[in-house]
């Protein structure tokens, strides 16, 4: 195991060679934790050798500056503190769970339970602190700290009730959403920044807008985005949503609407998107398209618990690209202008494309999944294979109008039955149990490819991103 004691001569090799003495690096051999599977001490036990891998990891230059011996070194640290947390994980992550949760009884979010359990079990996940040190820095200069994250998440997606219990967290709707609430019943639309959202008559339409980059999703549209779904969902206005992209104002495009260009590759290769970022998105609003709100004292899967949900309508101008193909996989019906496209171009990006591994195939076949996720086949919406994904495909200037006409289809006779049917078709397909299993394992490789050096190498070679400002 690497940087394990087991390992004494080659550790003490290679910490050699990037000039540690013999005495700096014994000490962190022999601290190995042999876990016995008490809690305290098993947690007592992991943070002292987490704490003497960053004593030398700190003695270390930063990534761009390492020398050939210094950076195996580094990777042999990261590779030892890592094992003993797979270690340590696979031993305590419920009883883990149930301390950050109080016994399941409070719910964390996924974007805070890494800090939590950093405070309690300290280097089990890295601080604030450390996080925030590598965000200053292009993606490709990180030591990956982060990878630890996505490590504790696979790890409690992966055990049924902590995971379950996680899931639940992330599909209740966020405060900011409900204080906002009545400002919008009260205006009939709310401008959130990167999301707006507008109830008229039967439908609540949530625009997408981030107009400077194609309608791309980063950072700074994440929160605006889940709270523009949270209030589409709650307003008792609408029977139905809506979701579209804003009109951009580019030569290209004069003034027409584009849906989404999906991640901002850009920020990607700067290393402005934080790898919780996935895990946010997936596990929150893009569920909540697909799942619905969750109740905090009903359980939120389809066999025992409820959830408040609508039907959801894609107006797909002009293309649906990465994340925004994503998208219409939660939806419940998709039109397309004639002149649209989808792509899920996962490979030259180097990353996994949410959840669309698991829900893609259910349109358009296993064959034609891959070639779209594996070797970025694009898919025209008017073409037979773009209409397995879009219900209606229409002229470009008739999009609008026909999404009305759906709108008014879905609700002239009521849509009492449209949350029945919609969980009918999930718990044959994917029921929430089937989404934490997923999502375990997306948690530990989408860490993997955030930080690998072919994510680097492809958007040098297919985005040129280091020709991009950031």
């Amino acid at each position: 195991m690497s940087g394990d004691a087991s390992r004494p001569d080659t550790a003490l090799a290679q910490l050699t060679a990037a000039g540690f003495a013999a005495a700096d690096v014994t000490p962190w051999q022999q601290a190995t934790p042999a876990l016995r599977g008490d809690f305290e001490a098993d947690a007592a036990a992991s943070s002292r050798f987490f704490a003497l891998t960053q004593s030398l990891l700190q003695r270390l230059p930063a990534k761009p500056r390492r020398e050939a011996a210094q950076a195996l070194t580094a990777m042999e640290l990261l590779r030892g503190a890592r094992a003993v947390r797979e270690r340590f994980l696979g031993r305590h992550t419920g009883s883990l769970y149930e301390r950050l949760t109080a016994a399941r009884s409070r719910f964390v979010l996924a974007q805070d339970l890494p800090d939590a359990a950093a405070r309690l079990v300290p280097g089990l996940c890295p601080t604030p602190a450390q996080v925030a040190a590598e965000a200053a820095v292009r993606q490709g200069d990180k030591d990956g700290v982060e990878i630890d994250q996505g490590l504790l998440l696979a790890h409690v997606l992966a055990d049924e009730a902590s995971g379950t219990h996680l899931c639940h967290a992330m599909l209740l709707p966020r405060a900011e959403s409900l204080e906002q609430l009545r400002h919008l019943q009260a205006r009939g639309s709310i401008d959130l920044g990167n999301a707006l959202v507008e109830t008229t008559g039967r439908a609540s339409r949530v625009t997408l807008n981030n107009p400077k980059c194609l309608n791309a999703e980063d950072q700074q549209t994440i929160a605006a985005v889940e709270q523009a779904v949270d209030l589409a969902l709650l307003d008792t206005r609408s029977g139905v949503a809506v979701l579209r992209g804003s009109a951009i104002d580019h030569p290209k495009y004069a003034g027409r609407r584009v849906f989404s260009s999906g991640i901002n590759l850009t920020d990607l290769y700067h290393g402005k998107i934080p790898y919780l970022w996935y895990v946010r998105r997936e596990m929150g609003f893009v569920n909540k398209l697909f799942r619905g709100l969750a109740y905090a004292d009903r359980p939120a899967d389809e066999v025992t618990g409820a959830t408040l949900e609508k039907p959801w309508i894609a107006q797909l101008d002009t293309f649906a690209i990465g994340g925004g193909c994503q998208y219409l996989l939660a939806t419940d019906y998709v039109v397309a202008g004639s002149d649209a496209y989808m792509t899920l171009p996962a490979r030259k990006e180097g990353i996994v494309p949410g959840v669309a591994n698991l829900r893609l195939t259910r349109f358009v076949g296993d064959r034609l999944a891959r070639q779209l996720v594996m070797m970025e086949r694009r898919l025209d919406c008017a073409s037979p294979e773009g209409r397995l994904i879009c219900d209606q495909v229409v002229a470009p200037d008739a999009v609008a109008t026909t999404v009305d006409e759906v709108v008014a289809r879905m609700t002239g006779s009521g849509v009492v039955s449209a949350a029945a049917n919609r969980r009918a078709f999930r718990v044959a397909q994917e029921p929430l149990d089937l989404f934490r299993r997923y999502m375990a394992v997306y948690a530990r490789d989408q860490a993997e490819c955030h930080f690998s050096p072919a994510l680097i190498s492809n958007l040098q070679t297919h985005w040129q991103a280091h020709a991009r400002p950031g």
